[in-house]
């Protein structure tokens, strides 16, 4: 039997939302596994001390604003010439019933999650063209498909992320890029937002009868970012206990 184990060195991997939670534990498997990773945020004081506690580098920016986004991507190749893998992870929630939801917090939250998905994978693709490689990796969520009160835009958002991934696979794979999202449910600042009684019912639907830690998503992510994936395109792989089932 083959025994994987994930090798990135030389490698140029980027996760955004990547100062915290899922995307700071993604970050520290990469920098483990070899690769030169930059962690984007928008904060950049946060991301900085987050790069710096793994080892990672840092890039501040607004995934929601093409010209941050085209900044980050043009300083990293500047760093490094090249990009390899992009994980596109940052995310915020401004729940509320979609009665009372604005436009201002509707917009906000589609901007990040699928906005930023489709802002960062389009400044990286013409890298990815010239090295005929590439892996994108989108953080999408169980929600996108099944819906949850109080998160219309957030189940927008991550529905978008769906057909996007989709859709990217299809028009990206001509180029050697692979296209593909995990579907977490992991214990994030996010989650922990919830009321403690929604959190325990959610647990208690979860087959596995936990939230994972958010560590528990770098396994699926790297193998999907790997050389081992790369017959694997437009897939959604469900990281969450068996909730989806």
């Amino acid at each position: 039997m083959t025994n994987l184990t994930f090798d990135f060195t030389d490698q140029t991997v980027i996760v955004t939302g990547g100062a915290r939670g899922i995307g700071l534990e993604l970050g520290r498997f990469f920098v483990s596994a070899g690769a030169t990773t930059y962690l984007l945020d928008y904060d950049a004081e946060e991301v900085a001390k987050a790069a710096a506690e793994i080892g990672a580098r840092s890039v501040a920016g607004d995934v929601s604003n093409t010209s941050d986004v085209d900044q980050a991507i043009a300083t990293i190749i500047e760093d490094t010439g090249r990009i390899d893998v992009l994980v596109n992870n940052a995310g915020i929630l401004r729940d509320n019933v979609l009665w009372k939801i604005d436009d201002d917090d509707w917009n906000a939250v589609l901007a990040i999650h699928a906005g930023g998905t489709f802002r960062l994978t389009r400044a990286c693709v013409p890298h990815f063209r010239k090295r005929n490689h590439g892996r994108v990796i989108n953080v999408t969520s169980y929600t996108g498909l099944r819906g949850n009160v109080g998160q219309a835009n957030y189940a927008t958002a991550k529905a978008g992320i769906i057909g996007f991934t989709k859709t990217a696979a299809k028009e990206l794979a001509h180029f050697g890029v692979t296209v593909n999202a995990i579907s977490p449910n992991a214990e994030t600042r996010m989650v922990a937002s919830i009321p403690d009684a929604k959190k325990a019912e959610l647990a208690a639907a979860t087959p596995l009868g936990r939230f994972a830690d958010p560590a528990e998503m770098a396994a699926a992510v790297g193998f999907l970012a790997s050389a081992e994936a790369g017959y694997i395109t437009g897939v959604v792989l469900p990281v969450d206990g068996g909730i989806s089932i």
